[in-house]
């Protein structure tokens, strides 16, 4: 045995939770990425998405200045920090996010609108320079709708892309 849970968990059906949240839950209990998320203390399945792109490419260097935007819950950030040494006298990482996120050693959290004006600013003020990496994996709420789910996310991944472009040094690294 692997130690990977191998019962299916089945979700109840109970009045106020929709069909698709029950789905959603069913999946979730039954991912091994979450599971294995949660035994190794990261914060989301998301973690393993980012190391696997990093190991391949090499994105976070020791010393890095790296914004995650849209960071919550912090599973990226949690491999950012790790990655580019940040609270060792290392790399920076700064969270930012509409949504208040739990403290994470070596990450500066920051609860903005990157879509704000003043938000570039008010980060390059914070960073005392340009990042030499930005990081998204954000999505818009889903409305069940997938042409328009699919522009919501394109538009955000457009308007970090605009962001980056105002807060990364030359040759800096966006990914979305």
């Amino acid at each position: 045995m692997s130690g990977e849970r191998e019962l299916k968990v089945r979700v109840k059906a109970r009045s106020g939770r929709s069909a698709s949240s029950r789905a959603w839950l069913e999946r979730q209990l039954n991912d091994p990425y979450v599971a294995r998320a949660k035994r190794e203390g990261l914060r989301s399945r998301a973690a393993f998405k980012l190391t696997e792109i990093d190991d391949k490419h090499r994105l976070l260097k020791p010393g890095a200045k790296v914004v995650d935007l849209g960071a919550a819950p912090g599973g990226w950030s949690q491999v950012a920090a790790k990655r580019v040494r940040a609270g060792a006298g290392g790399g920076r990482v700064v969270a930012i996010d509409l949504l208040a996120m739990d403290p994470l050693p070596g990450v500066e959290c920051l609860q903005l609108d990157f879509l704000d004006p003043d938000a570039p600013e008010r980060l390059k003020a914070l960073l005392g320079g340009l990042a030499d990496v930005v990081l998204t994996d954000m999505a818009a709420n889903a409305t069940g709708h997938r042409a328009t789910d699919h522009l919501k996310i394109m538009g955000l991944a457009e308007a970090a892309a605009e962001f980056a472009r105002e807060v990364l040094k030359p040759g800096g690294v966006f990914l979305a």
